[in-house]
């Protein structure tokens, strides 16, 4: 029997099933209307949220990385909480000025962004976080067409990653941001070129459950922050210490000691040299602000027996969760939280492998692990599934269609 993932705390049952935002989640599908469903608890994320602020400086501003879960409901939500936000697409842009979030907060990082994506930021207002010299100069050609004013800031690709950290940002070799010593020189030309010069967008890496590394990492960026600036003799308005804090998935993980991280980056602020003093600082977090929010429903549709295993076959999948399914970067696959949802708290009786629906043998959710016995119509649920879900996986593959969405 293999080990399933930690449940996020605080999650109960009302008669033996999953309670979710103070109802059954059986409750839940019955007003969506079918499975499977996403549900994001909207007070999770507003607990997660005040967490963070009475951990972290009171100078540190908080923005959410728009790419972790675009639903328009959970945008609304966030725009009550954060100070700004960080999208990477032309597609997350009209999102979030949908979602009646104002441009003017919102910065625009990614590589490749497209001469018409630079064009709708540039008008609306947003800052754009620039990924090359030669991105400099389209942004910088197309605000002269259109005899606007550009919000500009550079993506400092960092001499340094973030240690431990799931995916490496920085470091070496990148597609993503200017390597850090050609730098000071673009800074001047922007300053030069009568853009709205913004700043720095600094990101080591993500997923990181390591608070020390945490810490050191966002020391180093404001090293970085500090000898640039010095370098280019060009005042810094604002610097993006990137994100990086993880949350806990698999066997094992440990949440991150978000007190030693703010203790450490406090202490770095009262010690700021000179050049940062007047230095606005924000941090960049989606998966951690929303992953342990979100519960993927699924039903089960079949129970069957193969060579003595049991599998339990439901009308989800990879398709909705691909991370899950231990196809989205991991080497060695590893289960994630999760449980019958209508038999929540209930004792272990077997040992099963959740699957979906799809014609492929990757299309596993939980593998040969401990669960009460469970029957057709029962329904399970994936746990930390609030971020990279709906929008990182293949809802399109064999034509099943994407899952529905609730904020709960």
């Amino acid at each position: 029997m293999k080990a399933l993932g930690p449940i996020p705390a605080g999650f109960a049952a009302e008669g033996g099933v999953l309670v979710v935002g103070g109802k059954p989640v059986t409750q839940w599908v019955e007003e969506a209307g079918d499975t499977p469903l996403f549900l994001y608890e909207a007070d999770r994320i507003r607990d997660r949220v005040a967490q963070l602020r009475r951990a972290m400086p009171e100078r540190l501003a908080l923005h959410y990385a728009v790419k972790a879960n675009p639903f328009p409901s959970l945008l609304r939500l966030m725009n009550e909480l954060v100070d700004g936000f960080d999208i990477a697409s032309g597609g997350e842009l009209d999102i979030v000025t949908g979602a009646g979030i104002d441009p003017a907060l919102v910065s625009f990082a990614g590589p490749g962004k497209r001469d018409r994506e630079l064009e709708a930021a540039i008008r609306a207002g947003v800052t754009l976080n620039l990924e090359s010299e030669a991105e400099a100069d389209r942004a910088l050609a197309i605000a002269e067409r259109l005899a606007l004013t550009p919000r500009l800031a550079i993506r400092v690709n960092p001499d340094f990653d973030l240690k431990g950290s799931g995916m490496k940002m920085g470091g070496g070799a990148k597609p993503f941001g200017i390597d850090a010593e050609r730098v000071p020189e673009l800074v001047r030309r922007i300053a030069a070129s009568g853009a709205e010069w913004r700043g720095f967008h600094i990101f080591a890496g993500s997923q990181a459950l390591d608070g020390e590394a945490i810490a050191e990492t966002q020391g180093q960026a404001l090293d970085l922050a500090a000898r640039l600036a010095l370098q280019s003799g060009v005042a810094l308005p604002h610097c993006n210490l990137g994100g990086g804090l993880g949350i806990p998935y698999f066997p094992g993980d440990a949440a991150v000691d978000l007190q030693l991280v703010g203790e450490r980056l406090a202490a770095r602020f009262q010690d700021l040299p000179e050049v940062l003093k007047d230095t606005a600082f924000c941090i960049e977090l989606g998966r951690y602000l929303v992953g342990e929010a979100g519960i993927y429903i699924a039903r089960v549709i079949d129970r069957k027996e193969s060579h003595g295993e049991v599998f339990l076959v439901t009308d989800g999948g990879l398709h909705h969760q691909l991370a899950a399914s231990g196809n989205f970067g991991t080497v060695v696959r590893r289960n994630y939280p999760s449980a019958i949802a209508t038999r929540f708290g209930a004792p272990v009786e077997e040992e099963a492998s959740i699957v979906g629906c799809l014609c492929t043998p990757l299309d596993k959710l939980a593998d040969k692990g401990g669960f009460p016995r469970a029957e057709v119509g029962d329904l399970i649920a994936v746990f930390c599934a609030g971020a990279y879900g709906a929008t990182a996986s293949p809802a399109s593959f064999l034509g099943q269609g994407p899952a529905l969405e609730v904020l709960a």
